[in-house]
């Protein structure tokens, strides 16, 4: 068996869309993944957006992704460090993944040493200026008063009005991001905040973001990059970090 040595960061499953079939094949090809890397993995980050619509009743789940949820539980009981950053389709996971598989739950940006580098981690959504209106639908749903009145909601009405409203939410930013050009990578929010950031705090080697669902690998000196990492929708695409340098591969 090779040594554990590698650091593995990946992100924006959206497991559930476009529908149960396509998005079981998905799953499958995940965790064939988590399979692949298990003998060389010293910790895995998942950077947000595990499922396109999670939501934890005090005695229910969302039904399915059994296999990824079993292998999560596998990893973690052969000694492989397993995080989450929640995303925002993920924002209301409490303390389900921690209690039954062993998963270590982020709900904030971090600061963290990693095999002796500093990392600046978070799944990417409400970073930097602008983006109100998201801003405000985060901080309403994260008010515990909403999230103990949902909780009223039966799960089979619950859950497919979180599915409809992630679904909407998602197809209305695809829509706007289509309608404009892309601007110079240099202006895409998430490399923005990033090379602010950076300027104040020059100990940060590394920055991982998720939820852009872009692929990218930028320098923002000689000193600091950033990594996006893409998604599993159609790029399927993760950053490995060996203790020397982290890249962006695909699967």
């Amino acid at each position: 068996m090779s040594q554990k040595k590698n650091t593995y960061f990946l992100s924006d499953f959206h497991l559930g869309v476009p529908n149960a079939e396509e998005s079981l094949k998905r799953e499958i090809r995940l965790v064939n993944w988590l399979d692949s890397v298990k003998d060389t993995a010293e910790s895995i980050y998942l950077m947000g957006d595990l499922f396109d619509f999670w939501f934890e009743y005090k005695q229910v789940i969302p039904k399915g992704y059994v296999r990824f949820l079993g292998k999560l539980a596998e990893l973690v009981d052969q000694g492989i460090e397993v995080h989450l950053f929640r995303g925002n389709h993920d924002i209301w996971a409490f303390d389900y993944l921690e209690k039954e598989i062993g998963i270590i739950l982020h709900r904030k940006p971090e600061v963290k040493e990693i095999q002796g580098k500093t990392f600046y981690l978070a799944h990417g959504d409400g970073l930097g200026p602008g983006d109100h209106s998201y801003k405000f639908l985060k901080k309403v749903f994260e008010f515990k008063l909403n999230q103990f009145l949902f909780k009223w909601l039966h799960p089979d009405i619950g859950v497919a009005l979180g599915l409809w409203w992630s679904k909407k939410s998602r197809l209305s930013k695809y829509s706007k991001a289509h309608k404009k050009e892309a601007p110079p990578i240099e202006q895409e929010m998430l490399v923005r905040y990033a090379s602010e950031h950076a300027k104040e705090n020059s100990e940060i080697e590394y920055y991982v973001f998720g939820h852009a669902h872009m692929a990218i690998n930028y320098e923002i000196n000689e000193n600091q990059s950033l990594i996006i990492l893409g998604d599993w929708i159609s790029k399927f695409t993760f950053a490995v970090f060996d203790g020397n340098e982290i890249k962006l591969e695909a699967y």
